[in-house]
């Protein structure tokens, strides 16, 4: 019975797909297109949520509606997607244009009038249904570079409008646009013993041997283990005119004929982003660059495109019993690799022994966990990592050590830190850095008398940091006491070296006036707009300030007359 509910259960997953519409989309560009990454790609703490379209390397490319609907959210931001703008459909979907350089026409009016009107850069705004509707291939805005883009091209997103949660674009009818006659590659396959297990004589993870057969499936070396193990790949799309590598689709796996291990990449929501974490071999990959997807769980996690067994993909290896497992790799198209592992029962005694265990401190998944030393602690809520481990906890020359980055966390902890060093005068300027060798990232950090926190992410060795340096502002072309009325930007370098850049202000004339940041350059930008400008004589001042209140203030003075 117990099968017969499994197959059940599988068999529904792979074929009661929602259906998409197929024809109510055009695409955002009018160029031929090219994927630079795709849905569901591993990316660092997340999922890729839509597709990356190239731009010919270049910036500026027009970028259209999809189809008719309003524009229902605009963010400006200097991280993410930078510019971008969400459309919503009257089908039940929103459309997202990430990266862009500019929006155009209505919309660039509504995103200046509320730059001004918020007097900031980052703004996120959300116009209602009549305020700017939009037409299908209406001109929304302009392909660039802007927010996290390690390049020029254009994110492009469909989310579902009530749930936002992310669906794959592939399904609306994109699949059109790109041709893919290649198979998924898994260029590695690597065995995982688990507790007192042994696979191969090794207690530690090893690498498989693959080789290609006749009929184009592959077949890996024999596995000889017992107790627990599980199976990891490393698999990559390629498509026929992209030419980079891409995130696979569909990953299945079958034990002796029944599947117990799938994901799809269909759609998921954006709580489920940093799952990636928990789905890759995260030590192996901060150590590595390598990412080893694990084809099971050794805890539940609440991922919802993994759909398993009861054993969560962990296969039994028992006496008398020799089995096959069998790993299938596949993209939309339809094109499959396919992996076939032959297993066997043996109690050959380890060669390779498991790493040695030297810390004293224990966490568990599930449970709240506090450490406590001098004057610093660190306060793990439960749920805060994946899988039970052995925890290196220490504190020493003013610093906390919480372990090493080779630990995935998946949500905040809190670190405490109380002064003993300072003087209460300083004590404004500190905050809790994670240390990188001698330089420290800055945390945001809490203060109530002599006692810091600060939450993170991410495991590390962190400290007080004093910061009694104001940032620098730099003009790029001095303009002091110049006549400059054919300059049409102008812009500054700022930075800070410490704790970093929280907020800057351009004043002209006394006004606040819009500067454009770019964070990849930490270059500021105004365009001179003459409605603003004096005829003669004007003033410009510049302020920045850091994340702990040090301020820099730049001033010049320069001449304009107007432009007839």
């Amino acid at each position: 019975m117990r099968f017969s509910l499994l197959a059940l259960f599988f068999c529904n997953f792979i074929f009661a797909q929602t259906q998409y519409p197929k024809d109510y989309f055009r695409p955002p560009l009018d160029i031929p297109m090219q994927l630079s990454g795709n849905f569901g790609e591993l990316r660092p703490n997340h999922f890729h949520a839509g597709f990356d379209l190239k731009t010919n390397q270049r910036e500026g490319l027009n970028v259209y509606a999809i189809a008719d609907g309003y524009v229902s959210r605009i963010k400006i931001s200097t991280f993410g997607n930078g510019k971008c703008i969400y459309i919503t459909h009257s089908n039940g979907y929103t459309s997202v244009y990430g990266h862009l350089s500019t929006t155009v026409g209505s919309i660039q009016d509504y995103v200046k009038n509320a730059h001004y009107k918020e007097k900031a850069y980052e703004i996120e705004i959300f116009p209602k249904p009549n305020e700017l509707p939009v037409t299908k291939g209406q001109l929304i805005a302009l392909s660039g570079n802007t927010g996290s883009s390690e390049g020029p091209h254009l994110h492009f997103e469909i989310r579902d409008t009530k749930t936002e949660f992310v669906i794959n674009p592939i399904f609306f009818g994109f699949d059109k646009n790109l041709k893919d006659t290649k198979k998924p590659t898994v260029s590695s396959v690597y065995v995982y013993p688990f507790e007192n297990s042994t696979v191969n004589q090794s207690k530690q993870p090893l690498l498989l041997s693959v080789a290609l057969q006749k009929d184009g499936t592959y077949l890996a070396s024999k596995v000889k283990a017992n107790g627990k193990i599980g199976f990891g790949i490393v698999a990559v799309d390629y498509d026929d005119v992209s030419f980079n590598k891409n995130g696979v689709f569909n990953v299945s796996t079958f034990f002796n004929g029944n599947q117990n291990y799938n994901y799809q990449f269909n759609t998921y929501s954006f709580d489920e982003m940093r799952y990636v974490n928990a789905l890759v071999d995260y030590g192996k990959y901060k150590k590595s660059g390598q990412r080893v997807q694990k084809l099971f769980m050794k805890t539940p996690f609440a991922l919802s495109i993994i759909k398993t067994d009861s054993l969560r993909g962990i296969i039994p290896v028992e006496p008398n019993l020799a089995s096959t497992y069998r790993i299938e790799v596949s993209d939309y198209f339809g094109n499959l690799s396919s992996i076939t592992i032959p297993i066997e029962y043996d109690t050959a005694s380890p060669v390779i022994k498991e790493e040695p265990v030297t810390s004293k401190y224990f966490i568990k998944v599930n449970k709240d966990s506090n450490f406590e030393k001098d004057n610093m602690s660190a306060f793990f809520p439960a749920g805060t990592f994946y899988d039970d481990f052995n925890l290196n906890f220490d504190v020493k020359n003013n610093r906390i050590y919480i372990h090493d980055d080779t630990v995935p966390v998946h949500s905040n902890f809190t670190i405490t830190i109380k002064d003993t060093l300072y003087p209460e005068a300083l004590r404004d300027k500190l905050f809790i850095g994670r240390f990188s060798g001698n330089s420290a990232s800055y945390n945001g950090t809490i203060r109530k008398g002599d006692v810091f926190t600060a939450k993170s992410k991410t495991l590390g060795q962190f400290g007080l940091v004093l910061d009694t340096i104001a940032p620098t502002i730099k003009i790029v072309k001095p303009i002091q006491d110049k006549w400059i009325s054919d300059v049409k930007k102008i812009d500054f370098i700022i930075n800070d070296s410490s704790s970093g850049i929280k907020s800057y202000n351009g004043y002209l004339n006394g006004n606040w006036i819009l500067f454009e940041y770019e964070n990849k350059t930490k270059k500021i930008t105004h365009t001179f707009d003459d409605t603003m400008l004096a005829e003669g004589a004007n003033d410009l001042k510049i302020e920045v300030i850091d994340n702990v209140g040090n301020s820099a203030i730049f001033e010049t003075h320069f001449f304009r007359s107007q432009q007839k």
